[in-house]
Order: C-alpha cells, then structure tokens, then sequence
C-alpha cells in the first residue's frame, strides 16, 4: 500500500488543508505511491440538514485546482448521496481501502466519518491497522491575523471572517486570496450609464459583508486587472436581493464614441469571471439619491485605483 489519503471537505483549501496534503506527498513519493485527496462536495450537510449547511467558500473546479496545486497527485470527488452517507464509519473505510489502499491516512483530530459521524481518529486508527495502514493525526496550523490575535485555520474561521468584511485576515487563513467566482448576468445596467460598468457576479460561493471592496478581476484570458467590487441589495435603488457587481479597472470599456461597450474578447454575458477580494473599502449605505450615489461610486473607483497602484508598487 503505496497512497498517501485525506479524507474531507477541503473548503476554502486553507493552508490546514495544505499541510494534511503536504504530508500525504511525502509519504507517497518515497514509496512511489500517489497523494489522493477524497473531498466531499457539497457539503455532507446539504443533504443532511440543508438549512444548516454551511455557505460555500469554493465552487468545485476551482476546489480541485486549488488541491492540485497543493500536492495532491489525484483528487477524487465524493458526492454525497444517500447510499454513502448511510454507510457506517467501518463500511466508509472499507470502500475507501477497497478503492484506493492507503498505506496512510493523513487527518486533523477533529475528524469525524460515517453516518452519524460516528467514526473519530480512534476508530479510524483501529480499523488501519487492522488492514496494516497507518493513521497520522497532524495538529492544526495557527495563523496571526490583522489584530494579533493567533487562530486555528478552518473553514469556519474563514466564514467568519469573510462574514465580517476582513478579507485581508481571510487571506492570512487561506495562504491566498479570498475569491468570488461565476458566470455574468444581466443586471439593471444602471452602472453604464454613467460610465462606471460593472459585471453582474451569479457566484455560488459565500459573498462577504455588505459594502464596497478593492480587488484584481481575472478574465477568461488569464489577463488580470484592478476592480472596484460592491456587494449588497443596493438599497438606494430599491434592490431586494444581495449580489456582487464588479467594475473591472480598464480603460477601454467606452466604445469610439462614449458609449459603453462590454469587455473586448467575452461579450455581454455568460462568461466566467473569477474576483479577489484585497482589501474592505467601506460599508453599503442608503444614499438620498441616484445622484449621491454616483458621486460616491465615482470616488470609491478612484479610491481603488490607489489601493491598486500601491499594491502593485508594494
């Protein structure tokens, strides 16, 4: 038994995540075995308890990247219907050493498996052995955030963070940027009438607290620029659902005549736009008018465009 496994939900893939992976890589390549992720998603809970299922940080392809470039050799998604949540934690382990023979099973002490979650580390320990695997339990990675207080890196901590505004303390967890990614939808297309564009973000991941953020938009391309992006139901406007709108920080967005023209390359809508959220800029307000509004809209660009230039000169 060659593989190294790691069994989870991997959402957000934070640097714990990373460190679980980085063990499995080890093991494997000194044995000429494979590092194999076994991620659920969704969530177990969107079956089990869908109104408590926790807000997704992640959608699934970007998820299988992100474990990729992390060390994993193989990333297998394990959807979570009826007939394997129904399994015991030993009929879970059995179908997993049945498919994939780990030599060894990487897991924080904090795992649970099997219908019920009735499978922990200590079961999960006997049951390998039994089949002559090992078990190693790696101790969870402590990040410092913005305000100096030291955290244990989860999911849950990024939730919060990222329900709480602080993208750049949410960064700190993940190694990386927090992102919102998905398809461009129609939206009131009030933004282009003013010359200040924004592409309306269908995401499935969690959107952060209400208010405006400095960004870097990524484009189907690849290419990279610095985006303004405003989160929240709009209330000025009279919107009624929360949304993130993105104004990509180019300046060939007007056509030869002033007018607005979409994104060159990807057209009006239907294309996948992936967003980095750097840095919170203010909080969503009720202006008086459409006139206020656009006036504050104009100076949030520009303070973006700051933020940008001094992160690219950092």
């Amino acid at each position: 038994m060659r593989n190294a496994c790691t069994i989870g939900t991997f959402d957000g893939v934070h640097i714990g995540h990373a460190a679980l992976i980085a063990r499995c890589q080890e093991f494997a390549r000194t044995r000429g075995g494979k590092a194999i992720v076994l991620a659920f998603d969704p969530h177990p809970m969107t079956q089990l308890a869908p109104a408590a299922a926790p807000a997704r940080l992640v959608a699934w392809e970007r998820k299988r990247d992100l474990l990729l470039a992390a060390g994993a050799d193989e990333v297998v998604r394990l959807e979570p219907t009826a007939e394997l949540l129904a399994k015991s934690g030993d009929q879970f382990l059995a179908w997993v050493f049945e498919r994939h023979e780990p030599g060894l099973i990487v897991e924080g002490a904090d795992f649970h498996y099997g219908k019920g979650r009735d499978g922990n580390v200590r079961t999960l320990e006997a049951f390998a052995k039994s089949h002559g695997s090992l078990v190693e339990v790696i101790p969870g990675v402590e990040v410092t955030l913005g305000d100096h207080q030291i955290a244990r890196a989860s999911s849950s901590l990024i939730r919060w963070l990222v329900a709480n505004g602080r993208v750049s303390d949410a960064a700190r967890v993940l190694g990386r940027w927090y992102e919102l990614e998905g398809t461009v939808v129609q939206g009131d297309r009030k933004g282009r009438t003013i010359g200040i564009p924004t592409c309306n973000l269908a995401t499935p991941c969690m959107l952060p607290l209400d208010g405006v953020y400095a960004g870097r938009a990524i484009l189907p391309s690849g290419e990279t620029f610095g985006a303004a992006v405003a989160v929240g139901a709009r209330p000025t406007v009279s919107g009624s659902q929360r949304r993130a709108e993105v104004h990509v920080l180019r300046d060939d967005l007007t056509a030869g005549n002033g007018a607005w023209a979409p994104l060159p390359g990807v057209g009006e809508y239907g294309w996948h736009l992936r967003v980095e959220l750097h840095a919170f800029v203010r909080d969503e307000v009720k202006f008086p008018s459409w006139e206020h509004l656009k006036g504050q809209i104009e100076r949030d660009v520009a303070r973006v465009r700051a933020l940008c230039c001094e992160a690219a000169g950092s």
